[in-house]
């Protein structure tokens, strides 16, 4: 694979700095039952790093004094880890919003039988990758059989009423480009997802996120090799809105890989570019708990402009969406 962060060290991203921390963003580990070709965790069935049991209780102590209200889980396939229930299950007794990135698909994994069921009964946010509502660019994308699995997902969540009016289960959906373009514009086409699911397979859910993909680990590479790269990074560059710099998720998220140490952001996380503060990095949750982080700088990159260019893009889709 193409190493990426060499060509993305050096930039002239405008300087940012913190707002409140108001979400806590952990990565439970990189295994997955999928192997995305956009995935910029690079994750896959035979990646074997996994947050302990030891961590996760670092994470719950964090999130006790650090009045973080929103705990936002992802991998790989979070649902993977062996503790994901039990992290869950402490966040939301503290009162907390969790959110779980879901690729659909894990809800017919073997021993996953009553996740959906858990999931409702935790009244956890839902957050699915969905790239295309289309079979052929879903399977292109991400495995044949993939788009069919999500579909027979999304109509056992819908039966336990996540995308339902008023029912208080959040269902959302996630696109991302099928290749070096950005994403068209998120309200159209959040309304091009739901008239095509709900005619063709009876499908609801509440809102569509759009995301740019990420020129680092697998998307990256594949830009590399093509020779994309750089067209690819001219691109971003030529759309970035100053505007969108107040709402990047970097200002108000702390991401926490599977080991317990902390980045500005999840992309960060993916390129090795820790967390900075008071001169140090490579700092552990521990070493955070208690602490306040406003006002402190974050550490920025050339694929920043990922999330900057034309509409925005975040872990919450369009900035301006």
């Amino acid at each position: 694979m193409h190493a990426t962060l060499p060509l993305l060290e050096q930039t002239n991203f405008p300087p940012l700095r913190r707002a409140r921390l108001e979400t806590l963003q952990v990565n439970l580990g990189y295994r997955c039952n999928q192997q995305c070709v956009h995935c910029h965790v690079n994750a896959g069935p035979q990646r074997k790093e996994m947050m302990s049991r030891e961590t996760i209780d670092q994470v719950i102590s964090f999130m006790q004094t650090s009045g973080v209200s929103t705990l936002d889980l992802t991998g790989g396939a979070p649902e993977l880890n062996p503790h994901f229930r039990y992290l869950v299950q402490r966040a939301r007794a503290l009162g907390m919003r969790v959110i779980d990135r879901c690729n659909l698909t894990i809800i017919e994994e073997p021993g996953q039988e009553d996740l959906a069921g858990f999931l409702a009964a935790q009244q956890v946010e839902i957050t699915a990758s969905l790239p295309c509502y289309l079979e052929e660019n879903v399977d292109h994308q991400r495995g044949k059989g993939v788009f069919a699995a999500s579909i027979r997902a999304l109509r056992k969540l819908n039966a336990l009423g996540y995308g339902q009016n008023n029912s208080g289960h959040v269902l959302n959906l996630v696109y991302n480009p099928q290749g070096p373009i950005l994403p068209p514009p998120q309200m159209q086409l959040e309304a091009d997802y739901k008239e095509h699911l709900g005619k063709h397979y009876g499908i609801v859910f509440n809102r569509l996120y759009t995301l740019a993909n990420m020129p680092i680990q697998r998307f990256g590479s594949m830009l590399v090799s093509k020779g994309q790269f750089h067209s690819y990074m001219a691109l971003l560059r030529a759309a970035h809105q100053d505007a969108n710099l107040e709402g990047v998720m970097c200002r108000t998220l702390l991401s926490v890989d599977w080991q317990g140490y902390a980045y500005d952001c999840d992309f960060n996380q993916m390129l090795f570019l820790p967390l900075r503060r008071n001169g140090r990095s490579r700092l552990h949750i521990n070493d955070l708990a208690g602490n306040d982080m406003q006002g402190d700088s974050i550490v920025v990159g050339d694929h920043c402009y990922g999330c900057t260019a034309g509409q925005g893009s975040s872990c919450g889709g369009a900035l301006d969406g």
